[in-house]
């Protein structure tokens, strides 16, 4: 009953402000209204005496009051840690996560890599054609993740093939394209097949689990599978052709062949970078698929700049 606004206008008021919202309010009137003490309890009052106040009631009512605010500001404080606590420990799964992909990825890379930096390129250059194919930012850093595992069955083949220095024998070949199937068993949860050391697929069966494969995962060993087939359908392991091949392996394909022609190997010198985008031309409709490329060859100031910025330490010895 004050002038120009009343003590439940007041209170509606106060919890309507965000940071007074928890506040505790005791509402004191002479009202003997009996609509007034449930409006002010529907309205947030935290307790609810009429004048006169017996000071020997308001005390403990204050003290009530101030002890239920103190336990939910505690409960509020626990609750904003254990947030933190969460991220926190969110962030350091998702950088643990991370540095399991990148030691994978230089595993496959160090058993056959002269380069040393190949799997982070071939990453990079993913990631860029993705965005430039209206991936999404996220879509696009998960595809530079995974597009880093795309040789990582190569650690299921014989160093003597992948080292070798000379041209191999029709055999060699088909051991070597057998990495293909190794890494999606490797990267895919679901693939309970084994390899032999001769790098052939047995029937064997790994325990199964029923754990699916995670987001970035099951992208890599599409990538694993798939990156090697080609636009015309005369790659492998498959054979596929067109848009049935995964266009997360499109992409790779391309990323793949521009580092592989634009840097040493153990069986071939680098090729100048012009002769690297001639090459990469000639295979338009056959080997690549003509719009990854073309994205590809829009970004070719930022790929230059990636293979700058990521070039190769000395060669590895053999």
């Amino acid at each position: 009953m004050m002038p120009h606004i009343s003590g439940l206008e007041l209170l509606e008021a106060i919890r309507a402000t965000a940071h007074l919202k928890h506040v505790p309010v005791l509402v004191l009137t002479a009202s003997v209204d009996r609509e007034t003490k449930p409006e002010a309890l529907q309205l947030g009052a935290t307790d609810f005496l009429t004048k006169p106040v017996d000071r020997a009631e308001l005390i403990p009512r204050v003290r009530n009051a101030l002890q239920m605010k103190a336990c939910h500001d505690q409960i509020r404080e626990y609750s904003k840690q254990l947030e933190q606590t969460v991220k926190r420990r969110t962030e350091e799964i998702v950088a643990s996560r991370l540095q399991v992909v990148h030691c994978l990825a230089r595993a496959a890379d160090f058993h056959d890599d002269v380069t040393g930096q190949h799997v982070a390129r071939v990453g990079r250059y993913a990631g860029l054609i993705g965005e430039e194919l209206g991936l999404s930012p996220n879509e696009a850093h998960l595809l530079e993740l995974a597009a880093q595992l795309h040789d990582v069955g190569k650690i299921g083949i014989p160093d003597s093939i992948l080292r070798k220095q000379g041209k191999l024998t029709p055999e060699e070949f088909a051991v070597v394209q057998q990495h293909c199937a190794i890494g999606k068993s490797v990267l895919d949860r679901q693939d309970d097949r084994r390899w032999t050391p001769n790098g052939e697929l047995s029937d064997t069966q790994s325990p199964q689990t029923e754990e699916p494969s995670t987001p970035l995962l099951h992208l890599a060993a599409r990538i694993a599978l798939s990156h090697h087939e080609r636009w015309d359908g005369d790659g492998y392991p498959s054979g596929v052709a067109g848009e049935d091949i995964p266009l997360e392996g499109r992409i790779t394909a391309v990323a793949d062949v521009f580092d592989a022609l634009s840097c040493k190997r153990y069986y071939k010198d680098a090729f100048p970078l012009s002769h690297c985008f001639d090459l990469l031309e000639q295979g338009r409709g056959t080997q690549f698929d003509p719009v990854v490329l073309d994205a590809f060859l829009r970004r070719k100031e930022e790929i230059v700049g990636i293979q700058v910025a990521l070039a190769d330490s000395l060669p590895r010895t053999p």
